[in-house]
This record gives structure tokens, C-alpha cells and sequence, in this order.
């Protein structure tokens, strides 16, 4: 891989700044703060981008390169992989994402991973390299090669750490160590003492024996939920018999209400059916008490007038008598006379007889008369009762009609709401029940049904209600029981992550075991054996041969043949040895041959060591790109005396 070209919009200092990179060897000369290590952040946040994340500095590169002003913060940078495919990414700043184009000018973005936090990984799907990686390896600065006298042991053990581990950042008996103190501390042991794992197991101890003297409570409950729920069943059931019997009743009500009012027709029909006997008694009675006046009348009539007759005739006979009496009397005493007394009493006779004769007749006729009007009254009378009669037979037969019409309504309708009911309670209700309550045929034996329900409810009402005290009483201890579950199965997960944990531990030490074996049996050799060519070249075979070993670390083979801690050394000589590492793993980074930048890293190194790392650099890394930053000319002087070919920018 190597960088064509830089454009700098504007990034801290840098505006408006176009820079053009060649293979091999680029120097980029600067005065102090001309934005050389402004260059190498810019590159890094093109590839990475910039966040508003300190990430342990004391201000973030979002915030010391942001300009003050309202300047384009952007930036495009051009490079080719060792495949020959060429991109350009166009940056802002103040986005999360560049705009990535291919050779040809197409946008293609969306083929690389976005992350959300780091944004589009396009570098590192490319390289395998990430921003740390990139910071700690192919970016080299002074601060990283020159230590002070009394940090060069720091130094050394970086050297050991990157022999022994591959990263100069870790120990292995340091990683191993702080492996076991973590586990110490952050889990414990069977044989520690309040540390983690001993209280969880003691918490977990207690919380069993607590839960297993409350677990009664819980059988408890089940059975009383059980009997509630049986409770509930029933009084379930005898409300709907209560419901199902209401029903019936209220059909029944109605019917006997209906009944009722049949009924009261019924009393009406009776008292008709009373009625017309009395009119036919009544009648009866009138002809018993008038027979003699209502049967042969005429005859009565004329025996009534001969009787009369006879009574006057008599009288008249009477009459004569006494005249002839008289006459005698007169005849005997008097004498005198006589045949005129005689001719007197016949006359005296006929007038009576005419005047008796007539006003009997007259008697008699206002006697017909009264008898006729008695007899008409009496006729009336039977036809009025008569009529009255046919008329209560009239209503009688209509009432009756009525009547039967009702009972068929009533029966038909009472039978369809009935067997309404009963398909409504089919589900609800076992069918022998129904079957009996149906059968209920008065008010009575249903009122003493519905009672008899509603007691037995009541009860399972009070019962129900008893069972829900005591599971309000046991409540208290069902929630002390829940809550000692929780702890439980928080102190039994807290348990399995401790030992988790600690079976990740006891893995990361077996594999960090291994891989140190590992390191030390392949790697390690290689190191120390590319290692042993860098310094050689370096200090032009002043040191041949470095080794590494447990017990004294980091030791140099002498031109004596003898073996010295490298503490021993000088700092220059540390100081190369350290860039020398740098350098060996470079070709182990990524499978992309991917530039070294150099940012002031020679600024402590004498005339001397700095022509040799230099003849080393061009040398060795013939095939990569070498980006050096320096604010001297010693290194452009040496690169021109010694006819190394190199590509000077000046800012």
C-alpha cells in the first residue's frame, strides 16, 4: 500500500495544503510547529475519522483540530493497495462517515461495515489494521525511542515484553500476576475469606434454610388457592342455579299472573253460569208462586163470575125471601094492601137483581182487569229475566272462548321460554338439575329451591371469603419467601458469573500460557533473530546477537563474544534496539506492505547512528513506503551524500 496524494481543506493549522507522496523515501521537512505531527494526525483521522473522545488526552483531536472560524474542516486523501486498486476518501470532519470513491469515481460506502460508534471501517477491512495498531506501530515519534536515564528500564521491558508477548505493552508474568490478584479479589477462593464467592455461597447457604422453613407457607397456599378455586367452581355453579331458578320463577310469576287473570274470567264465567241458574230459578218461581194465574185463566176467570153470580143470586134469593117474609108478616098482621105490597116486591126485586147483576160484572171486569195486568207483569217479568239469561250465555260462551284462547297462548308461550332457558343453561348446568328445576310446578317449591341455593351459597361465599383472609395472613410470608427466591437466584446467577468468571480467568491463563509456550517456541526466535540482523546493520555489527530469556530478561551478545543484561547499554544503544523491534514486527501487521511514518524519531540520534538507520531504512524496506518528518536537514544532508533516492517536501 502506499499514500499518492494529501489535500488538506482545512485541518488545525493546515489550509488549502496539497501534498504528493513517492514509493520509498519521503522527507518531509518543517520547522517546530510547522504541522508535521498536524500531517500524521490528519492521515489518521482520514482513515479513522475523529471523534469528539479524549481517549486520555486532555482535548480531543475533534477539538484541537476544529478551526475557529467557519473553514471547510475537511480533507481527501488518494492511495493505492498492493492489488493496484486505488480509492479516494473524502472526509468532513464534523460527519461520522467519508465518502469513499474507487478508480472510477463511483461511491462505494455502502460495500464497506459501519459501525455505529466507529463509523465505516473501510482501513481496517483493508488492512487488518486498526487505529490503535496504527498509532503504536507504523506511527513512530521521538517520545516512543528517546527515554531519560532512569525510564530505560521501562524501555527494556517493553523490548522483553514484545519478544515474549508480541505487544510491548504486555508482560506475561505481569498478565499472569494481575490474573491471579483479579481473581483474588474480584472472586476468591475455597480457602479465601470474604471475598465474593465466599459470601455468595454463605448468602446462598442462608437464603436455602430460610426458603426451605417458608416453603410450607407456599404448600399452604397452593392448597387454599386449590379449595378457592373449587369454592369458586361451586359458587360459579349455584349462581347460575340461582340465575337458572330466578328465570323459572319470573316465567312462573308471569304465568300466575296470567293465571290470575284467567282466573278472575274463570270467577266472571262462574258467577254467570250462577247467574243464569238463579234467573232460572227466579223464573221457576214466578210461575210456582203465579200457576194460577198464569194457567187457565179464562176458566178461573169464569168460575171467579159464576161464583160471584151465584153469590149474588143467592143474595137476591135472599133478598126475595126476606120480602116474602115481610110480605107474609104484612099479609098476617095487616091484611091490607096486599097485592100492592105483592106487585111492590117484584120490582123492588128486579131492580136489586139488575143493580147487583151489574155491579158485580163491574167488579168482575176490573177483576179481569187486574188479573190480565198481574198476569202481563208476571210475562215481563219471565222475558226480562229470560233476556238477561240469553245475554249471560252470550257473554258466557265468549268469555269461555276467551278463556281457552289464553291458557293455549299462555302454555305455548310459557313451554317456548322455558326451553329457551334450558338451551341457555345447557352448558352452565348439569341436565338432571335442570331437568328438576324445570319440573318445579308452583311458586312455592321454587322460592324454597331458591333459598335452599342461596344459603348453600352464602356459605361458600363466607367460606371463600375465610380462605381469602388466610392467604392474606400468610401473605407477609409468601413475599418474604418471593423475595428470598430473588436473592436467591440473584446470589445463584452472581455465583454462576463468578465462576464464569473464574473459569475465564483459569482459560485466559491457560491460553495466555500457550500462547507465551507458543511465542517463545516460533515467534519469539523470530523476533529475536530479526532482531539480531537490525542491530547488527544498525551499529554496524557492534551487536550481533540479542536474546531473551525468563530469569534475566533482554540480554546482547558482546563483539567478546559475551552475553550483558541489556541494561547495561547505553540509552542510544536502547534506543535502537527498541526502534529495531518496531521495525522487525512491521512485516508482521497486515497483509497490506503499508507505509512507516517516522515523526521526529532520529531528533536524539548522532550523526552517526542516523546515517546507518538510514541506509538500513532504504535497504531494508526497499518495497515500502517511508514517510520521515523531521525539523532538521541532517537527514536530507545524509540521504544526498550517501545518493539515496528520496522525495523532499518542504512545508
Amino acid at each position: 500500500m502506499k499514500i499518492n496524494k494529501l489535500k488538506i481543506n482545512s485541518y488545525g493549522k493546515l489550509k488549502n495544503k496539497e501534498i504528493n507522496l513517492e514509493n520509498k523515501i519521503n522527507l518531509i521537512y518543517g520547522k517546530n510547529e510547522a504541522g508535521k505531527s498536524t500531517i500524521i494526525n490528519f492521515i489518521n483521522d482520514m482513515f479513522y475519522g475523529t471523534l469528539k473522545n479524549k481517549k486520555g488526552k486532555k482535548i480531543s483531536n475533534f477539538d484541537k483540530y476544529k478551526p475557529w472560524v467557519g473553514e471547510d474542516f475537511s480533507g481527501k486523501i488518494e492511495y493505492e493497495l498492493d492489488n493496484n486498486s486505488k480509492y479516494e476518501i473524502f472526509r468532513d470532519f464534523n460527519k461520522k462517515n467519508p465518502i469513499i470513491y474507487n478508480e472510477q469515481k463511483e461511491d462505494i460506502s455502502k460495500e464497506f461495515n459501519i459501525d455505529k460508534a466507529k463509523g465505516n471501517e473501510f482501513f481496517y477491512e483493508q488492512t487488518k489494521i486498526d487505529e490503535d495498531l496504527f498509532l503504536s506501530t507504523i506511527a513512530i515519534n521521538q517520545n516512543e525511542i528517546i527515554l531519560e536515564k532512569d525510564k530505560q528500564d521501562v524501555l527494556i521491558q517493553k523490548i522483553a515484553n514484545m519478544i515474549g508477548t508480541g505487544t510491548d505493552n504486555t508482560s506475561f508474568k505481569l498478565a499472569i500476576d494481575r490474573i491471579n490478584r483479579r481473581q483474588l479479589n474480584e472472586i476468591g477462593s475455597k480457602q479465601s475469606r470474604e471475598k465474593p464467592i465466599n459470601i455468595v455461597e454463605k448468602n446462598i447457604e442462608n437464603l436455602t434454610t430460610e426458603k426451605q422453613k417458608l416453603s410450607e407457607y407456599e404448600d399452604y397456599k397452593f392448597e387454599i388457592e386449590e379449595e378457592e378455586n373449587n369454592l369458586e367452581k361451586i359458587i360459579s355453579e349455584e349462581e347460575e342455579e340461582k340465575d337458572f331458578l330466578n328465570e323459572i320463577k319470573k316465567i312462573n310469576e308471569k304465568k300466575q299472573s296470567e293465571n290470575e287473570k284467567i282466573n278472575i274470567k274463570e270467577k266472571f264465567l262462574e258467577e254467570n253460569r250462577n247467574k243464569i241458574n238463579l234467573i232460572n230459578n227466579e223464573v221457576e218461581k214466578i210461575k210456582k208462586n203465579n200457576k194460577n194465574i198464569i194457567e187457565n185463566n179464562a176458566q178461573k176467570n169464569n168460575k171467579i163470575k159464576n161464583n160471584k153470580n151465584k153469590k149474588i143470586i143467592n143474595k137476591l134469593n135472599l133478598f126475595l125471601i126476606i120480602l116474602i117474609l115481610i110480605n107474609i108478616i104484612q099479609f098476617i098482621f095487616i091484611k091490607n094492601n096486599l097485592k100492592y105490597i105483592f106487585l111492590f116486591t117484584i120490582p123492588a126485586y128486579l131492580i136489586f137483581y139488575i143493580f147487583f147483576i151489574l155491579n158485580n160484572n163491574k167488579k168482575i171486569k176490573n177483576y179481569e182487569k187486574i188479573e190480565n195486568n198481574n198476569l202481563e207483569k208476571i210475562n215481563n217479568e219471565i222475558n226480562n229475566l229470560i233476556s238477561e239469561k240469553n245475554i249471560i250465555e252470550k257473554n258466557s260462551i265468549n268469555l269461555e272462548n276467551e278463556i281457552n284462547e289464553l291458557k293455549n297462548k299462555n302454555n305455548l308461550l310459557f313451554n317456548l321460554e322455558i326451553e329457551k332457558i334450558k338451551n341457555n343453561y345447557l352448558k352452565k348446568l348439569e341436565k338432571n338439575k335442570i331437568f328438576n328445576f324445570i319440573n318445579l310446578n308452583n311458586l312455592e317449591k321454587i322460592n324454597f329451591e331458591i333459598e335452599n341455593v342461596q344459603k348453600n351459597l352464602n356459605n361458600n361465599k363466607l367460606k371463600l371469603h375465610s380462605l381469602e383472609l388466610d392467604e392474606k395472613n400468610i401473605e407477609p410470608n409468601l413475599n418474604k419467601l418471593a423475595k428470598i427466591e430473588e436473592d436467591l437466584v440473584y446470589n445463584n446467577e452472581k455465583k454462576e458469573t463468578l465462576e464464569k468468571l473464574n473459569k475465564s480467568m483459569n482459560l485466559a491463563k491457560e491460553i495466555l500460557e500457550e500462547s507465551y509456550e507458543k511465542m517463545r517456541n516460533s515467534v519469539s526466535p523470530k523476533f529475536t533473530e530479526e532482531l539480531s540482523n537490525n542491530i547488527s546493520k544498525i551499529t554496524n555489527g557492534k551487536y550481533k546477537n540479542i536474546g531473551f530469556n525468563e530469569e534475566i530478561g533482554l540480554v546482547v551478545e558482546l563483539e567478546n563474544g559475551n552475553y550483558v543484561s541489556a541494561s547495561n547499554l547505553s540509552i542510544g544503544t536502547i534506543d535502537q534496539l527498541y526502534l529495531s523491534l518496531r521495525l522487525s514486527i512491521i512485516n508482521e501487521l497486515s497483509k497490506e506492505i503499508v507505509p512507516i511514518f517516522l515523526d521526529e524519531t532520529f531528533a536524539f540520534f548522532d550523526d552517526e547512528r542516523l546515517e546507518n538507520i538510514l541506509k538500513y531504512l532504504n535497504d531494508g524496506f526497499n518495497d515500502r513506503q517511508i514517510i520521515i518528518f523531521s525539523c532538521t536537514k541532517r537527514e536530507k544532508n545524509i540521504l544526498e551524500k550517501n545518493n539515496i533516492k528520496f522525495n523532499f517536501i518542504e512545508i
